[in-house]
């Protein structure tokens, strides 16, 4: 391919503040996939997008060349609708787990692509493979049978889908670019729109344990993301959600998962339970499917006999006994009252340095590692009773995950009530 533009040239334009050309976009994404746009190059565009933003139509292009340097999926062969979910990431997050089941259960398929975890937020992929046997890896062929039988698969995504995006995931990491809004949208939207799903809801979450810390700026990328979905023929909404303080009761693989199984045999924390139903609420009015309520499919055991469907599926064993920490030790309440913060930061921290999460890709994670939480704000505790219990099978990480808790929890005095955002704090549509 000639190259009708020049590197040099791109970065200019955006760096004055002027608008990308549709062809300078196309070009830049192609050509840095191609390794003919250096590093150094896509590293300066990349600050140059995030100091003077992005417009609507600039991003769209820009997510449609990064869908255009890959394969696209096609699940139009499917006997029933699709539907997919996307989280920004949290602390406790396991609504994936029980979601795709229970849409599952419902009629509507679920081809789940899942990352796995960086840093203190948690991935799907290590959760589920706690289970004994369980795999990660699937085929097309695989996964497009699987959908068509079970309704349900959570998998990796394979090295196909918008290369583009690996490669400039990788290098945002490396140059303080995480944070721009358009990359961060193009990013996830290219990646879900190239799995050719047909309705896709978005799990924005706000406060101390998310991405985006503040409701303003989770509004912003919320709004550019379904602006995105909307123009590629998704049919796209995002709900706004709490995560100041972490979901469930429970940070950890192997935890969560329990956790999860609980919430398919009816039981499972409030919070995870609200937002499940929520969010399979939207899926499957995404799909067309508004005359099942996802709140019955979870009480009637359906959605439990979907999951051991796409475990079984999976090469996993959902009778299996999930893997225990070697080593626990447990964090009491200093005093009598209400518990009024718990920071899902810093309990993510907690878990991460237990050994639930990585530092960097190549590490291992510990299935059994994590934080589990025995009251969450607004509760009422005593002096000497359990807060937390911390889990890992290297007792000497507890004094690095107890410095991560230092100030993570406040125990007001009794009549006290905490200032909470509630759990769904908006829903974003066009």
């Amino acid at each position: 391919m000639s190259e009708q533009f020049d590197a040099v040239d791109v970065i200019r334009t955006k760096r004055d503040k002027q608008r990308l050309s549709e062809g300078q976009i196309d070009w830049v994404i192609d050509a840095y996939t191609r390794g003919v746009v250096a590093e150094e190059q896509m590293s300066a565009l990349a600050m140059a997008i995030f100091l003077n933003g992005m417009d609507r139509q600039e991003i769209a292009r820009w997510t449609a060349a990064m869908i255009a340097s890959g394969e696209r999926m096609d699940f139009s062969s499917l006997s029933r609708p699709t539907a997919d979910k996307h989280s920004t990431g949290g602390v406790g997050d396991k609504i994936t787990l029980p979601l795709a089941p229970l849409v599952a259960a419902c009629g509507v398929a679920v081809p789940q692509l899942s990352g796995r975890g960086l840093g203190h937020t948690g991935g799907t992929l290590d959760k589920l493979e706690a289970i004994p046997g369980w795999q990660a890896a699937l085929s097309n062929e695989a996964m497009l049978r699987q959908l068509e039988d079970i309704g349900a698969v959570i998998c990796a995504a394979g090295s196909g889908l918008a290369p583009a995006d690996k490669k400039l995931y990788a290098l945002r990491d490396v140059t303080g670019t995480v944070e721009a809004i358009p990359l961060i949208a193009s990013s996830i939207m290219s990646k879900k729109i190239a799995e050719g799903t047909g309705a896709l809801v978005l799990d924005v979450k706000v406060g101390s344990g998310a991405f985006m810390k503040d409701v303003d700026s989770a509004r912003e990328l919320a709004t550019t993301m379904v602006g995105l979905g909307t123009d590629a023929g998704v049919n796209t909404v995002a709900l706004l959600t709490n995560m100041e303080v972490p979901l469930g009761l429970t940070a950890g693989n192997g935890l969560e998962v329990r956790e999860s199984v609980e919430v398919l045999e009816g039981g499972g924390p409030p919070d995870v339970v609200e937002l499940t139903v929520e969010l399979a609420r939207e899926m499957l009015k995404g799909a067309g499917r508004t005359e099942i309520d996802p709140a019955d499919a979870l009480a009637d055991g359906r959605a439990m006999d979907a999951w051991r469907a796409m475990i079984s599926a999976q090469g996993g064993d959902p009778d299996a006994p999930l893997p225990t920490a070697k080593e626990t030790h447990e964090v009491l309440a200093p005093a009598d009252g209400v518990l009024t913060k718990l920071d899902a930061y810093q309990v993510g921290v907690a878990a991460w340095r237990l050994g639930a999460g990585r530092a960097r890709k190549e590490d291992a994670v510990q299935a059994a590692a994590g934080v589990e939480m025995h009251a969450k704000p607004g509760a009422s505790v005593r002096a000497g009773e359990k807060l937390l219990t911390l889990h890992t099978d290297t007792p000497e990480r507890f004094g690095r995950a107890l410095e991560a808790l230092d100030g993570a929890y406040t125990i007001a005095p009794e009549g006290s009530r905490p200032d909470l955002l509630p759990l769904i704090i908006d829903r974003i549509a066009e």
